[in-house]
């Protein structure tokens, strides 16, 4: 780019609860573009009450272009992000996850964004009829709409949003933490860990019965359960692991900040999920180098090549998860195997640097076809 070529000014607005993958991709998309000679980039957070202050404070201590707007209602929501757009004056806004999509749009046509873009981070979203005519109508005036995966890409077609507009760019992980050589599996814990929120959308309740199973069948498998969530659904499973006596093997930890150390040091990760859009925690276990095992969903089924760099097993059903964990517990050369060709792939596929570019590359020629 030369000196007289201006920058492109491209505005991400996402959810401020930092619980989903959404904010994080939003977050690395904007970091990125701290060292692009192409794109600048501010992120705007939608405050959320249960929001981590320390974290969001951290990011402004860094220097990170952040704004927070507030969650009052969605019209103040929408009226304060078009104050925003107009003082900031973006070249394209991405809209990131439901129900930002939507108040993000607005705000973006009435402050005259001129390209506006939609993320879709799921396969499935709370739609009412309602919003769903509101996301068709705002297509018209979208350039593109991003699905995090394949998956995504064709649950937006099956929602009957236009094809020509609907692309997939997959989810890219910071690769740092895992670039050292994985650790000797030999020397790795005999452990099953899986990295979550606690929410509804994912299927702990089949893992815990799939420890449960293996137990009874003579299998000890410890289960470490990262991640935080509300009280009543933790308290929920914690009464199921009691109830099928794995109480003593299931250990919620809650949230940690040494996830890739964690991840490092153990064999087996497992995405027990209803539905994904592409789970960033499945790429860092496998970038960690461990053997990984996914529920056949969407946004799953597309990160994991069955039997090549992983496991699929058939959704919410305990005795097959059982069934796969077994396997991989009664090989350890064919899960060593695996772990290394998913770290490859994590490694070929899935850096944010990728991400960031394919992201760039098409502001860029969207904002060039205007």
């Amino acid at each position: 780019m030369t000196s007289s070529m201006k920058k492109l000014k491209v505005l991400h607005f996402v959810t401020g609860g930092f619980s989903g993958g959404a904010t994080q991709v939003a977050l690395g998309l904007v970091r990125a573009a701290l060292d692009s000679d192409t794109c600048d980039a501010l992120l705007v957070l939608r405050k959320k009450s249960h929001a981590d202050r320390q974290r969001i404070q951290q990011l402004y201590d860094e220097g990170l272009p952040l704004v927070e707007v507030n969650n009052i209602t969605h019209l103040t929501t929408i009226y304060e992000l078009m104050r925003v757009c107009e003082r900031y004056q973006p070249d394209v806004l991405v809209a990131h996850g439901f129900s930002e999509h939507l108040w993000g749009r607005y705000a973006g046509l009435l402050a005259r964004v001129p390209t506006l873009v939609h993320v879709e981070h799921n396969t499935r979203e709370r739609y009412t009829w309602w919003r769903l005519k509101q996301a068709h109508w705002l297509t018209r005036y979208t350039k593109v709409l991003v699905g995090c995966s394949e998956g995504v890409r064709q649950a937006l077609l099956e929602k009957g949003f236009p094809e020509e507009k609907c692309i997939a760019i997959p989810n890219g992980i910071h690769l740092g933490p895992f670039q050292a050589e994985p650790r000797p599996w030999a020397t790795r814990k005999n452990e099953l860990i899986m990295v979550s929120r606690i929410a509804k959308q994912k299927d702990h309740a089949t893992l815990i019965r799939a420890i449960a199973i293996l137990r009874e069948q003579g299998l000890e498998l410890p289960l470490k359960l990262v991640g935080k969530g509300k009280a009543k659904l933790t308290q929920s499973l914690q009464r199921l692991s009691h109830e099928l006596g794995v109480d003593d093997l299931v250990d919620f930890m809650g949230f940690s900040s040494e996830v890739p150390r964690l991840l490092s040091e153990t064999k087996y990760f497992v995405q027990c999920t209803h539905y994904e859009g592409m789970p960033l925690t499945l790429l860092e276990a496998m970038a960690a180098g461990c053997a990984v095992i996914g529920s056949a969903v969407p946004g799953v089924q597309e990160v994991i090549a069955h039997q090549d760099t992983g496991l699929l097993h058939e959704h919410a059903n305990a005795e097959a998860l059982a069934a796969q964990l077994k396997s991989v517990m009664s090989d350890d050369a064919t899960a060593e195997a695996m772990g290394q060709r998913a770290r490859t792939q994590a490694f070929a596929e899935h850096s944010k640097e990728l991400m960031h570019q394919r992201y760039e590359e098409l502001f860029l020629n969207i904002s060039a076809d205007r």
